[in-house]
């Protein structure tokens, strides 16, 4: 028999892959929905930061490289830079999930602000270093508002529809460590 811990930590890491080839088939298909010229938000990003707050095991670097890696690849973005700036965000957040566990939801809203600002303003920064051709800055901008705007959205979505919620306080993670 399966632990039920760990079956519990794969059919996550599955729901956060098909989540992501769902929203990647949906930025692929030949239409958009509303304004052309208003990016959506990084979903993607703000999944796995929203994830590893709440329960790290559950999206593990290597899934969270894969994935980003892919969609790099896909939207024809610089093969690994904003994987790259993913990954660090996403470790800076790992690291200071214990510490986020009793702040609440503002102070968490803010930290997450933080870290898209600086993954594009590093994304934007190493873009010119290069002069690779990069989005134009009210674009980069507009994206980084519209991301910090859906990041509550995709709190709530990932709390009460896919049941990824906080540590309780003495409440077991899935390698048996007490909160």
């Amino acid at each position: 028999m399966v632990d039920p811990v760990a079956r519990r930590r794969i059919a996550y890491r599955l729901l956060f892959v098909a989540i992501a080839m769902v929203v990647v088939f949906v930025q692929l298909l030949p239409f958009r929905l509303g304004d052309p010229r208003f990016p959506g938000p990084d979903i993607l990003a703000l999944l796995a930061f929203a994830w590893v707050l709440r329960r790290p095991s559950y999206v593990p670097v290597l899934l969270v490289a894969l994935v980003c890696l892919f969609t790099d690849i896909l939207f024809l973005r610089p093969i690994g830079l904003w994987s790259a700036l993913t990954l660090a965000g996403l470790e800076f957040l790992r690291a200071r999930e214990h510490l986020s566990r009793d702040l609440p939801f503002l102070v968490e809203w803010f930290m997450v602000s933080g870290i898209l600002g600086l993954m594009t303003m590093g994304n934007a920064l190493i873009l010119a270093i290069f002069f690779v051709p990069h989005p134009p800055v009210g674009m980069a901008a507009l994206q980084l508002v519209t991301s910090i705007l859906g990041y509550p959205l995709v709190v709530l979505v990932s709390r009460y529809a896919f049941g990824v919620h906080k540590m309780a306080p003495g409440e077991a993670d899935a390698l048996g460590h007490r909160a």
